[in-house]
């Protein structure tokens, strides 16, 4: 198992451009939280980048995420990391967030798809943002409506986190590969940017 089989798997399933970054925005928060909590990075940060790999072609629960599940099987990826990413679906009812790898992928998913939502709005993008920023704009039940702003509230409480600690380390952690996830924002990137609610609210 590595990281450009596990990329060469994205690209394979995955055609859209805001998918493939939501993918790698959760890859860059699960490095994070790996290092913090002393885990492995290189597993964590596969899971991040493999949890909605199959969801293009297969976005109807359940089967995103069993499709994918099957396929990582047949590919030989370890029985812990397929479980992660299955657990991130709550509607998958025999796969119950057990590990600190499980919970921390719920964690950032949903919340790594609001901050890019929040950070494609400022012209500063994300180098600034603050979770005081993103907290107000969960307020705001028409922005991004897509996202479960409760999956978010409830993925801290399971990870064990504060949720303003857990919004600003997430932040930071996409902060680390903006350029990549085209989140330097106008005035960084003098170039323009559209907002979308499309890359939020992933499965």
């Amino acid at each position: 198992m590595n990281r450009e089989d596990a990329w060469k798997l994205v690209c394979e399933y995955t055609k859209s451009e805001s998918l493939r970054k939501h993918m790698l925005a959760v890859e860059a928060a699960m490095r994070a939280y790996a290092r913090k909590f002393g885990e492995d990075e290189e597993k964590w940060g596969i899971v991040g980048l493999l949890h909605d790999f199959d969801y293009e072609r297969w976005p109807n629960p359940p089967d995103h995420p069993l499709k994918g599940a099957e396929i990582l099987k047949e590919k030989g990826y370890p029985e812990d990391v397929i479980y992660a990413i299955k657990s991130h679906a709550d509607y998958i009812q025999d796969c119950p967030r057990k590990s600190l790898m499980d919970k921390a992928l719920y964690a950032c998913d949903e919340l790594a798809g609001f901050i890019t939502a929040v950070a494609l709005l400022r012209p500063t993008g994300i180098t600034d943002l603050t979770a005081k920023s993103v907290l107000k704009k969960m307020k705001q039940k028409s922005f991004a409506a897509g996202v479960n702003r409760e999956d978010i509230v409830r993925g801290a409480e399971e990870l064990g986190v504060d949720l303003k600690e857990h919004i600003q380390f997430v932040i930071d952690a996409m902060k680390q590969i903006a350029d990549v996830l085209g989140l330097e924002g106008k005035v960084r990137a003098g170039s323009e940017q559209t907002s979308t609610d499309s890359t939020a609210g992933s499965a």
